[in-house]
């Protein structure tokens, strides 16, 4: 099992009893160092004590199970305005929301497509330009999706 479906089945619970969901778990690096973060989400907003409330009562249990042998830094974030949009919930709770699609190599000349998502199957993503043209990219091409807000 991956680390982060490990950090998962085990903080998941955890969040949701502090009136929150799991937005995502991410372990990366970033420069010679690695880092476990939590995403979390509620309505009305996450605020930095549901941030440190949910770390302080993950905190332990991932010292107990040592999913992770290596040192890292532990966090737990909001999820944010812009969160990335990764399984197909995702995609199906904001249908209809102002999305940035980033894809790996140029389509028409651009690397980023801003638009509001119309569609999701099977990993391809539908979107509807400001100027009425739909788009529909293939899963193999996007690098990333992430909600955009939009003044």
């Amino acid at each position: 099992m991956k680390i982060v479906d490990l950090v998962r089945s085990f903080a998941e619970p955890v969040v949701l009893e502090n009136g929150c969901t799991l937005w995502d778990v991410e372990y990366v690096r970033e420069g010679a160092d690695w880092f476990l973060r939590l995403y979390i989400d509620k309505d009305g907003g996450v605020d930095i004590n549901d941030c440190e409330r949910i770390s302080r009562a993950v905190d332990p249990i991932l010292d107990e199970k040592d999913p992770i042998p290596d040192s890292y830094h532990f966090e737990v974030c909001s999820a944010g305005l812009e969160r990335t949009l990764k399984r197909p919930a995702d995609f199906e709770r904001f249908l209809g929301s102002a999305v940035l699609v980033r894809l790996y190599r140029p389509k028409d000349g651009s690397k980023e497509f801003a638009g509001k998502l119309e569609g999701y199957e099977d990993g391809n993503i539908t979107i509807l330009l400001q100027n009425g043209k739909q788009l529909t990219f293939e899963k193999s091409e996007v690098a990333l999706v992430r909600l955009r807000v939009e003044f």
